[in-house]
């Protein structure tokens, strides 16, 4: 039978502990994970963007209800991929504003909404051009702008004559992503960068002095991202009664993305726990920690897994909507599993987040 959840910090960052401990943090674990899952990951997001941008193409040469399916098809295939490496927020997707210019969110005051709007309405040519695209706003420029192209108010314009500066802006938009993702994919892949300064940690090193600090990388990831889909993504949506809903606050709500994206979230979070292995080298009396981590990532599958319908619908469900109040549940559950139980193991405690604000 498995042990009761460890209630911890799930906020957390992680440093090495003098304490007797199981598992020994191993640079291993770090150099498996970017092998195994970041560098992977990033290939296919940057394959999937490239192709989204060849499909917008195809639509503004010769608009047609199929294209435009395509393309939106496209759209939701490339945000999936992105959605799935989303949680890795360190090395080059840091730089250059590049993580804002992917997804400006959370819009609360959508402002970026606004802009986009602003530029269909006035026609603003200089967005229809990518160099100078990548001038303006941030929101201007991601999955949140091609998504209202694609899916928002007068999108079906698209699929008809008519709509060529609308079209020639979301293929400016779908230019910028691929150029993004490709970039970060080649400097993943090289071993001058993130990937040399993460797999060798040394006093000199600028990121990671030691093994602990490198591994302890591996449980931001998974603490903060687990607390990203919790905290931003399912509690931007959710209120605490059905009537404090808001479904037009969720992600890709346009597009009926929403819980697909925090599904590819939360696949990607596993993806980081398996690729590097972090559960293989527990002791005897720790093994329920990894049987337990696993279990919960089944469960959020089970409870996510076809509630593929627009998320106002799904609200408007009672059973849909309990599944989704039960996954906010279970997040915080494996934030603490990881952040106190498995981290723990390794002789790393935890901190504050950098997501909370101290």
């Amino acid at each position: 039978m498995l042990r009761p959840l460890l209630i911890g910090l799930a906020a957390a960052t992680f440093c090495a502990a003098p304490m007797a401990h199981a598992a020994e943090p191993s640079i291993n674990a770090v150099k498996a994970a970017i092998d195994n899952y970041v560098r992977p990951a990033y290939a296919a997001f940057a394959q999937r963007s490239v192709a989204a941008a060849k499909t917008m193409e195809a639509l503004c040469q010769a608009p047609s209800p199929d294209r435009l399916a395509a393309a939106q098809d496209a759209f939701m295939q490339a945000a999936g991929a992105w959605s799935f490496i989303e949680p890795v927020r360190i090395g080059p997707i840091t730089e250059d504003n590049r993580l804002e210019r992917l997804l400006f969110w959370p819009d609360r005051r959508s402002r970026g909404l606004k802009q986009v709007q602003g530029i269909l309405a006035g026609k603003d040519e200089t967005a229809a051009s990518l160099a100078s695209l990548q001038k303006k706003s941030v929101a201007m420029q991601g999955f949140g702008a091609l998504e209202f192209i694609l899916f928002g108010t007068g999108s079906e314009a698209l699929g008809q004559d008519g709509a060529s500066f609308r079209c020639a802006y979301g293929q400016a938009v779908a230019d910028n992503i691929a150029q993004i993702s490709s970039a970060v994919s080649d400097e993943w892949a090289s071993q001058d960068g993130i990937a040399g300064l993460w797999t060798a940690p040394s006093p000199d090193n600028p990121l990671y002095r030691d093994d602990a600090e490198a591994v302890s990388e591996l449980f931001d990831i998974l603490v903060h991202g687990l607390e990203m889909v919790r905290d931003v993504r399912i509690d931007g949506f959710l209120g605490e009664e059905p009537a404090d809903d808001r479904p037009k606050r969720a992600l890709y709500w346009r597009s009926g993305q929403t819980i697909a994206s925090i599904r590819q979230n939360l696949g990607g979070m596993l993806a980081v726990y398996d690729g590097a292995g972090l559960g293989d080298n527990l002791g005897d009396d720790a093994e329920w920690i990894d049987g337990s981590i696993r279990f919960e990532f089944a469960n959020l599958e089970r409870a996510l897994s076809d509630l593929d319908a627009p998320i106002a619908e799904l609200l408007a469900d009672e059973t849909a909507r309990g599944r989704i109040v039960y996954a906010r549940i279970v997040t915080s559950g494996l934030s603490d599993l990881v952040g106190t139980g498995l981290s723990g193991e390794y002789g790393l405690t935890a901190g504050f987040s950098s997501l909370d604000g101290d």
